[in-house]
């Protein structure tokens, strides 16, 4: 199972990669990078990237209440998001959630260029890369 370092080499092999990193939501730090930031800072990318992750994983609009909850009942059954896709002219944002085993505030977010990038694909691989992930 690959940790930090690894899981975002991986994600920059994907076609059309240009950046990618592991960020804290709650505290919005980059726990890893690779490649390019689309600021020219990770630090600036992951602030940003964490507050849109933030709105996505405790909005109720997002959250799906199962099957046997009432209506209007959400945050306390809930599916958590999986991801969260920004399109741009020149490119695409993925944000996937990783499942921990501690609180579950960390994403994996791949910056791709919209012109070799396969959105498909990248989010295909980043659910493996989530499930594998091994937080160390």
């Amino acid at each position: 199972m690959p940790g930090i370092d690894e899981c975002l080499l991986e994600a920059m092999a994907l076609p059309g990669a240009r950046g990618a990193a592991l960020v804290d939501w709650s505290s919005g730090l980059a726990l890893g990078t690779a490649g390019d930031s689309p600021v020219g800072d990770h630090e600036t990318t992951a602030a940003e990237t964490a507050e849109l992750a933030r709105a996505a994983a405790e909005y109720e609009s997002f959250a799906q209440a199962g099957p046997d909850a009432a209506p209007g009942a959400a945050a306390d059954r809930a599916q958590p998001v999986e991801d969260v896709i920004v399109t741009t002219r020149s490119g695409y944002h993925v944000l996937r959630f990783v499942e921990t085993s501690f609180d579950s505030s960390v994403f994996l977010h791949l910056w791709l260029d919209r012109t070799e990038g396969n959105l498909a694909l990248a989010r295909h691989r980043l659910r493996a890369l989530a499930e594998g992930l091994v937080l160390r």
